[in-house]
């Protein structure tokens, strides 16, 4: 029985890791997701063990509220989504999101059964190389005043048709798992089950939102808008998984339909402290999960080499042949711009590793993969935008 002392000081030593962690790595130029999953590393069971094995078993409060953390990290990606933002990147946009995905995909697929694990378990491993963390190639574009080049507007269209693939890939692999192997009629059936969910919830919550929103606000209180989109995230993400999709899907889709709302911006600022006080837990969380010693072979780090560079060159290829319209140079830093997985690959990781599908050392390879591409990402983009022209001309076939 876990004792309420306890648990308060088991998650004051979480957040006040995650914030030392998050403020280390940002000093360092590094994305602070990266610190803190570092600092789940330190705090773990495998060096310091400040954080041990039963306590974040699943089920246990620690786990809870990890698991309420990536809930509402999805649901605050989705409020930045927009569907009717698909219909202004254009071909190019669309081109690079649609590679972006096949090409790692089918890359980590392969890799993966070729090193022993059933078809099933390979696509679910392989979506861990599939969808882009925008939110690290946007904080550098915005660092270096690029938002408003060619290259910038690609990177950010494609990343929003990413995002909607990934999460639609990752419905199907998650709905896979336990189907008996590779089998084409049960993966055309979940594929169809998947596409059919996010279609009427999707697409028919936003057409809702869009034609009357108005009546978020009928409620007295003061942030009622904010506590109706909350109860929507938190009934789809339930809603999800009794169609066999991962909770983190139905709360994306929340996030979608209440982007579609005149309250857009409100609920993003009324959002932020939630984010802040929650999500440090799931990253914390993800890095305590880690064990070092599965790194600490030169067959492990051999595995981790290969693996970051099929997700490195996958999403390279994918980006650059889906924008070459755009000329050799703008291509390569396109295709640069959609390399890092960040909190992405992390999140699917950890739902591979809860579902039995990764052994430790799996786990601990794709979330050093995803930290890896985070941190590559960052200085080989800067330096090919500060060697580019800086041109902002806009092009044509960028637009529909």
């Amino acid at each position: 029985m876990h004792h309420a002392s306890d648990i308060l000081f088991t998650l004051f030593i979480v957040f006040v890791a995650a914030q030392i962690g998050g403020e280390i790595a940002q000093r360092l130029k590094l994305p602070g997701v990266v610190g803190e999953i570092a600092a789940g590393c330190v705090i773990g069971p495998s060096l310091l063990g400040w954080i041990t094995p039963e306590q974040i078993a699943t089920g246990t409060p620690l786990d809870v509220l990890a698991e309420i953390g990536v809930v509402l990290l999805l649901f605050a990606v989705g409020l930045e989504t927009r569907l009717e933002d698909l219909k202004k990147v254009g071909k190019v946009a669309f081109l690079v999101g649609v590679l972006g995905v096949l090409v790692p995909f089918g890359m980590g697929s392969v890799w993966a059964h070729g090193n022993g694990f059933e078809w099933d378990k390979s696509l679910f491993i392989a979506a861990a190389f599939v969808a882009t963390s925008a939110g690290i190639t946007a904080r550098v574009l915005q660092e270096l005043g690029a938002l408003q080049r060619i290259e910038s507007k690609v990177i950010l269209g494609a990343a929003v048709i990413d995002d909607i693939l990934a999460m639609l890939l990752l419905g199907v692999v998650v709905s896979m798992q336990g189907g008996g192997g590779f089998n084409l009629s049960h993966l055309l059936l979940v594929l169809a089950g998947a596409i059919g969910f996010i279609a009427v919830v999707g697409l028919g919550g936003a057409r809702v939102m869009r034609w009357n929103s108005s009546w978020l606000e009928k409620p007295l209180g003061p942030h009622s808008p904010l506590m109706i989109v909350l109860a929507l995230c938190l009934g789809l993400a339930y809603l999800s998984t009794l169609f066999g999709l991962a909770a983190i899907i139905g709360a994306f889709l929340a996030g979608m339909i209440a982007s579609e709302t005149r309250q857009q911006h409100t609920l993003e600022q009324q959002t932020m402290p939630l984010l802040a006080l929650l999500t440090p837990f799931f990253f914390v969380v993800t890095g305590s999960k880690i064990d070092l010693r599965e790194l600490a072979s030169a067959d492990a780090l051999l595995m981790l080499a290969a693996v970051t560079a099929i997700a490195i060159v996958s999403k390279l290829i994918g980006g650059w042949l889906g924008s070459l319209s755009l000329g050799k140079r703008s291509a390569t830093i396109i295709g640069f711009g959609m390399v890092p997985r960040g909190e992405v690959g992390v999140v699917i990781a950890s739902l591979g590793f809860a579902a039995g599908v990764f052994n430790n050392r799996i786990y601990a390879i794709i979330v050093a993969m995803s930290l890896l591409t985070a941190m590559v990402t960052p200085p080989v983009l800067a330096w090919l935008l500060k060697r580019g022209s800086g041109s902002t001309v806009k092009v044509p076939d960028v637009k529909g």
